[in-house]
C-alpha cells in the first residue's frame, strides 16, 4: 500500500538535505537570496542539514553525515518537507544504512530529481511513501525561465486535485548557473506521440541510468501495474539510453508495465524522434503500449514534478493527455 504525504501549507517548515553532491559545491554559483526570497513567497521556511556543507574529495560528504541529516529532517515533527541541495552520483551508498521504520512512521514530501532517484525509488520500495521527481533546492536559484517549474511544483505539493500537465511552449538547455544574463530559449516540439492507447498506473521513474542502477537490489520498486516515467543526463547519448531501457524492460516484472512516458532529451544526446521511435519498436514489452515522449521531465527546463509512486493516466493519439490523478 503507498502512503502519500501531506500537502504543503502556509508556514511550513522545509529540510534542505544533501544526499548526493555538498551545498558547498552547489552554490559556487547561485544566489542563495533569490532561492530564499522564493520560498518566502510561498509562504515556506528553509531550515538546513547539520552536515549539507561538508565538502570532501567527491564534492560530497560523508555516508555517516548524509544519513544522519536524512533521519533528522525525517525524526523532526516540526519538518513537513524535505528538499535535496542537488543531484550527483552517490545517494545509493546511503541505502543499506537508512531507517526505513523511521521514515516510513514520518511520511513526509521528499523532493528531487536526477541522482535523488535512488533514495526515491528505494523509499518507495521499502516504505510505500510517494515521493517526488522535481526541482532541488539549487534549482530555484533559476532567476529567468523558471516561472513553469515552480507553477507545476506548488500545483503538486499544496493541493491533492488532478495535475493535467500541457507540453511547454518553449525550453532551454544550458548551464543557466553560469551565466544567468544569457539564456536562450528554444520553442518545443511539443510530445512526440510514439505509440497510441490509454493507460492508468503507479508511477515509477525517474533518471533511467539511476534506476538501472538498483536492479537486483532490495531498493528496487516492482513495476506491475505501472506506468514509467524515464529520462536522463546530457551524457547519454541514443545507444546508452536503448541499452538501460533494455535492461530494464527485460526484468521479469516489466511484463506489468502498463505505458512509457519519456522526458526531453538534451541536445547533446544527439537523440531524435526517428532513432527513439526505432528504440522503442525494438522492445516486445512495450508492444500495443503507450508511448509518449518529449515531456517536460528531467533534466532540461522547465520541469514538471512527478509523484514517484503516485498515480498517472496516459492517453496517446489525435488528443495525447497526461494527467496525475494521485499525489
Amino acid at each position: 500500500m503507498t502512503i502519500v504525504p501531506p500537502k504543503l501549507r502556509s508556514g511550513d517548515i522545509i529540510r534542505v538535505v544533501a544526499p548526493a553532491r555538498s551545498k558547498a559545491f552547489a552554490t559556487e554559483h547561485l544566489d542563495p537570496e533569490l532561492i530564499e526570497r522564493r520560498f518566502k513567497e510561498m509562504g515556506l521556511v528553509l531550515t538546513f542539514g547539520q552536515h549539507v556543507d561538508e565538502r570532501d574529495a567527491f564534492d560530497s560528504s560523508s555516508i555517516a553525515s548524509r544519513v544522519a541529516d536524512l533521519h533528522a529532517a525525517f525524526a523532526d515533527p516540526d519538518v513537513k518537507a524535505i528538499l535535496t541541495v542537488i543531484g550527483g552520483s552517490n545517494s545509493n551508498e546511503l541505502l543499506p544504512y537508512l531507517d526505513w521504520d523511521l521514515i516510513a512512521s514520518n511520511p513526509k514530501i521528499l523532493c528531487g530529481y536526477s541522482n535523488i532517484t535512488a533514495l526515491q525509488n528505494a523509499i518507495l520500495a521499502r516504505t510505500g511513501l510517494v515521493t517526488y521527481s522535481g526541482p532541488h533546492w539549487s534549482s530555484f536559484g533559476m532567476r529567468d525561465h523558471f516561472e513553469r517549474t515552480a507553477a507545476w511544483f506548488t500545483q503538486t505539493l499544496f493541493d491533492d486535485a488532478p495535475v493535467n500537465l500541457l507540453p511547454s511552449p518553449e525550453w532551454t538547455d544550458d548551464l543557466w548557473f553560469l551565466d544567468q544574463d544569457v539564456r536562450v530559449t528554444m520553442p518545443s516540439q511539443g510530445w512526440w506521440t510514439l505509440q497510441d492507447g490509454h493507460a492508468e498506473g503507479q508511477i515509477i521513474g525517474t533518471n533511467m541510468t539511476t534506476i538501472a542502477g538498483l536492479q537486483g537490489t532490495p531498493y528496487m520498486p516492482s513495476l506491475n501495474s505501472s506506468i514509467l516515467v524515464l529520462e536522463d543526463t546530457a551524457g547519454t547519448d541514443p545507444a546508452d539510453f536503448a541499452r538501460h531501457l533494455t535492461s530494464i524492460l527485460q526484468l521479469p516484472d516489466a511484463v506489468g508495465v502498463l505505458g512509457l512516458v519519456i522526458g526531453r532529451f538534451q541536445t547533446d544526446t544527439g537523440m531524435t524522434q526517428e532513432l527513439l521511435t526505432e528504440i522503442i519498436s525494438r522492445q516486445p514489452v512495450l508492444k500495443d503500449l503507450p508511448v509518449l515522449a518529449n515531456v517536460d521531465v528531467g533534466h532540461s527546463s522547465p520541469q514538471a514534478t512527478f509523484p514517484i509512486g503516485g498515480t498517472l493516466e496516459i492517453t496517446v493519439g489525435s488528443n495525447p493527455s497526461l494527467q496525475i490523478t494521485r499525489h
